[in-house]
């Protein structure tokens, strides 16, 4: 759901709920800005999708891991991206954010089973030196980003490549 749209086809539901749940419900719509009870409520239901399917633990999901790290402890910042780069499979990049007090803010983009992204993420968070972190994942995943290699050597016999092959 980007922006709250929703693509193919939308069944209806209905759904009964005690007075103050709803007026909870209400408050909570207006002030995030939902257009309408029901997109909130899918909302809802995709968070809880995901993380149902984080406990079943082989499901591929996407995500991020966020930290944020003392930047000044000693052999954190190799630690952490050490362990990025023994998940390279996992990791898809990160950004960092310079933050106030010798603070770092670190976003991990990562994708594969959900088991093994709370791993990752829970040797990350448990590093001497990180103050806060957490794994927020989707059940959407990210298209791949180049052909697998089967299809990549294909496509690598164009006749230049096949030249250079050809004079290794």
């Amino acid at each position: 759901m980007a922006g709250g749209r929703q693509h193919g086809n939308v069944e209806r539901i209905s759904v009964s709920l005690p007075g103050t749940l709803l007026a909870r419900l209400d408050t909570m719509v207006a002030a995030r800005g939902h257009e309408s009870r029901s997109q909130a409520i899918s909302e809802m239901i995709h968070q809880s999708l995901a993380a149902w399917g984080e406990k079943l633990g082989d499901e591929v999901m996407a995500g991020t891991i966020t930290l944020v790290y003392d930047r000044t402890v000693p052999g954190l910042q190799v630690r952490l991206a050490d362990l990025q780069h023994a998940h390279i499979a996992e990791v898809i990049s990160s950004l960092h954010v310079q933050l106030e007090h010798a603070q770092t803010m670190e976003v991990i983009l990562v994708q594969g089973p959900a088991r093994r992204l709370r791993a990752i993420a829970d040797a990350m968070v448990t590093q001497r030196g990180v103050a806060t972190g957490y794994l927020q994942l989707t059940t959407a995943i990210i298209p791949p980003l180049h052909p697998l290699p089967a299809a990549r050597a294909e496509d690598d016999q164009t006749p230049a490549a096949a030249g250079a092959a050809g004079s290794a």
